[in-house]
């Protein structure tokens, strides 16, 4: 349930076309879901302005469907990532075509409505190469779902530093920067040192064996000397592009801020 439903239960309640006892009931599933495997927290979309997401990875087909079905019925949103396609496929079949499969970033998306536009800005999503498109590619889906307007910008690491300089303006056109990279995870220091824009930093698993599965990328990331690069962690496109979502977040954007202004008071 979003704050849009809510107010709109109580103005149901104010015009008397539904009982307070009714809309009692409604307030007693705000809090959580529990269906025995999982306990659904249905109150996050008002408290953080938007539904909880499905980790698809280590749940079975099943397990993802119930969940999605039980967020579908109260959000107007409901994102699924770390999705292969065989559950993908389990999952489109049973839910009828509404679901939106990016089998690059593994991401599902349940949107009916347009996502309403809660951004100050643009979200630019850089990737240093084509092998770390998967994780980019989740960081755009999710950015979109979460109601900012979004652009890429892929294949522009430091081999070819001509590449990445060559798109100053749109860099600097942007409101928040995620930067993709694997191997030694130097492009987001390049990217911070030629804009002001905050970049969030997102290491892959990209590599060769010193690599490290993604540690070398981390720990070179984290030692950045270039200002305003913060880091996430490893394959971690999801957590980048909520974190560009908050900063890039309208205040009072539907759903956005769980304080609603009626009539000169504050209801917390």
């Amino acid at each position: 349930m979003n704050r849009e439903r809510l107010t709109k239960i109580l103005e149901l309640v104010r015009t008397k076309e539904l009982s307070v006892d009714k809309a009692a009931v409604l307030f007693q599933e705000l809090q959580t879901e529990d269906i025995g495997f999982a306990s659904i927290d249905h109150h996050r979309a008002i408290r953080l302005g938007f539904p909880e997401v499905i980790y698809g990875e280590g749940k079975t087909p099943e397990q993802i469907l119930e969940i999605f079905q039980k967020l579908a019925a109260r959000n107007n949103t409901v994102l699924i990532t770390r999705v292969d396609s065989s559950k993908a496929k389990y999952l489109m079949d049973r839910a009828q075509g509404v679901l939106d499969y990016n089998s690059l970033g593994r991401t599902l998306v349940y949107s009916p409505e347009a996502a309403t536009d809660c951004g100050h800005g643009l979200v630019l999503i850089i990737a240093a190469g084509t092998s770390d498109l998967p994780v980019a590619e989740e960081a755009k889906v999710t950015a979109m779902a979460l109601g900012n307007q979004v652009k890429t910008l892929y294949d522009v690491g430091i081999a070819g530093i001509h590449r990445i300089l060559s798109h100053i303006d749109l860099i600097n056109s942007s409101s928040v920067i995620i930067v993709v990279a694997g191997m030694e995870g130097a492009l987001p220091s390049v990217v911070g040192g030629l804009t002001d824009r905050p970049v969030i930093a997102v290491p892959t698993s990209v590599g060769y064996g010193a690599s490290f599965g993604g540690i070398a990328a981390l720990l070179g990331m984290l030692n950045s000397c270039a200002p305003g690069v913060v880091v996430v962690n490893i394959d971690n496109g999801f957590g980048a592009a909520y974190a560009a979502s908050a900063m890039n977040r309208i205040p009072r954007c539907k759903g956005a801020d769980s304080r609603s202004q009626t009539d000169g008071y504050v209801f917390e």
